[in-house]
């Protein structure tokens, strides 16, 4: 089974976009079986709270279904748990190892870094407002991101 953990600030916009991208991706390719996704955020602000109302909106928009995932905040002992730790800009990145005190075994990458646009930041529409910027980067690293599990599976 390949374990992906999305983190983004939140974990309402970004990191549950992909979250939901990606197991929609997978459920399409018939291989919910092989895969756990989950999502989390580097902050605090807004454990508990639901999937941001723009990121529901634009995945209902687009056919692919959303959750009722809750934000919560990333764990040390998560690293052991996942296969790949992927955030979505430079802060998360470094928020991430802070968190996990470390990379030892490279799971962590944005989640750009699957695609050519390697070392890019998707924006964060909590500042931008432009859920269709992020949905575009978001979907492009989920579709680049299967492909390179598919050659683990």
């Amino acid at each position: 089974m390949i374990k992906i953990l999305f983190v983004c600030h939140g974990n309402i916009c970004r990191s549950t976009m992909a979250q939901y991208v990606m197991q929609y991706l997978v459920d399409n390719a018939d291989l919910t079986d092989s895969f756990y996704i989950d999502s989390a955020a580097t902050s605090r602000e807004e454990i508990g709270n639901p999937v941001h109302y723009g990121t529901r909106g634009k995945l209902r928009e687009v056919g692919i279904p959303c959750g009722d995932h809750r934000a919560r905040q990333l764990r040390r002992e998560e690293y052991r748990d996942f296969d790949y730790i992927i955030g979505m800009d430079s802060w998360n990145i470094k928020n991430i190892l802070r968190i996990l005190g470390g990379d030892p075994d490279g799971k962590v990458s944005k989640l750009l870094d699957f695609t050519d646009r390697r070392g890019q930041d998707i924006a964060d529409p909590w500042y931008t407002g432009d859920f269709d910027a992020t949905y575009r980067d978001v979907k492009e690293g989920c579709e680049a991101l299967m492909n390179e599990c598919l050659l683990r599976l």
